[in-house]
């Protein structure tokens, strides 16, 4: 069932990133519709290897700063950029390169709840961007520590394991709240987009 559900996903931002090239084409600058883009590219990411998601995540950064020049105080487009930047630096294992990016994301966070204070996603995302870089910390430490094990002696106990898959589990819980909520954020836009005329006045 997941399977189904993941791939049924990955078709509807597919989609969205094809309608909204197709449409950039007629109107480049339609800020609404760069950051439909932009968050079907940071969808679409989360389906992709490493070297993938984040060549896809820097398009996704580079479409919503397009947004942006058009209308700075757009806050969606700021809130993904936010979630882009956030993506990319848990994927950047290097501890100053990925703080570089955490800061970038605060920022854009900051922007967001600024632009629309009463927006609770914006005020969280906000609260959670504080915890990320200490979060990636334990992350990538435990990644090392994963792969020396599979190079070295086992010495793995019942608890050593029962922590890191509840380290694992935080982490797929953090990655999918981020998923679920730019991917709101994107179906609404492209269903705002796709919705038919008005009947005529009579």
């Amino acid at each position: 069932m997941d399977m189904s559900v993941d791939f049924d996903r990955l078709l509807f931002f597919e989609h969205a990133r094809k309608a909204a090239e197709a449409e950039y084409e007629k109107n480049p600058l339609d800020a609404e519709n760069l950051t439909r883009w932009g968050g079907a590219l940071l969808e679409l990411s989360s389906f992709q290897n490493v070297n993938e998601s984040k060549r896809l995540l820097l398009e996704s950064i580079s479409k919503l700063e397009e947004a942006l020049l058009i209308n700075p105080k757009k806050h969606d487009a700021l809130w993904c950029l936010g979630n882009a930047n956030t993506s990319y630096a848990f994927l950047t294992p290097d501890q100053e390169e990925a703080r570089s990016y955490f800061d970038k994301s605060a920022l854009f966070f900051q922007q967001a709840v600024d632009e629309d204070p009463e927006n609770d996603l914006y005020r969280k995302s906000l609260e959670v961007s504080a915890k990320a870089p200490e979060l990636h910390t334990e992350i990538h430490r435990q990644g090392f520590a994963q792969q020396a094990m599979a190079t070295g002696p086992s010495t793995s106990t019942t608890a050593k394991t029962a922590k890191k898959k509840k380290s694992n589990d935080l982490k797929y819980d953090i990655f999918g709240w981020v998923i679920l909520a730019v991917g709101i954020v994107a179906w609404v836009g492209f269903a705002k987009s796709n919705v038919p005329p008005p009947p005529p006045p009579r």
